[in-house]
């Protein structure tokens, strides 16, 4: 059960990205872009995903496991640290050249183009170096 309702979730959350646009990268250049011809709409999806997400962290913080039963893991770390600004920086970099973050990337595969193929690998690439780099310097396990 708790396989089928990730996959309807990550269903409903690909056809929000593709409704809404945000697949497209020209969109989220677009909104980049405040001295040229900006493009608004992504600060309006932005919006409605706050007030969603918010919601749901409210109730989901009061609750030990989640309606399906599985054990709830909210993160409790709430300090800005050295590799917390990096690793925004980084996103915020990527996400500006390419047009792509992970979710509408991943949604774009099914487009058929080379272009989310190629920022799904380099993302996957990015990961696995993050990953390797990782274990040298003894953070994780």
């Amino acid at each position: 059960m708790n396989v089928f309702t990730s996959l309807l979730a990550g269903l409903l959350f690909g056809v929000g990205l593709i409704v809404s646009g945000m697949t497209n990268p020209a969109k989220i250049i677009g909104f980049l872009d405040l001295f040229g011809k900006w493009d608004p709409s992504l600060a309006f999806v932005m919006g409605g995903a706050l007030l969603v997400g918010s919601i749901a962290f409210r109730f989901a913080g009061k609750r030990q496991r989640a309606l399906l039963g599985i054990p709830m893991n909210i993160p409790t770390k709430r300090d800005i640290d050295r590799r917390l600004v990096l690793g925004n920086l980084t996103f915020g970099i990527g996400w500006g050249l390419a047009g792509y973050c992970p979710g509408p990337a991943v949604a774009s595969l099914a487009t058929g183009g080379s272009k989310p193929w190629i920022f799904f690998l380099a993302m996957l690439a990015g990961m696995a170096l993050f990953e390797i780099i990782e274990m040298r310097t003894g953070k994780r396990n």
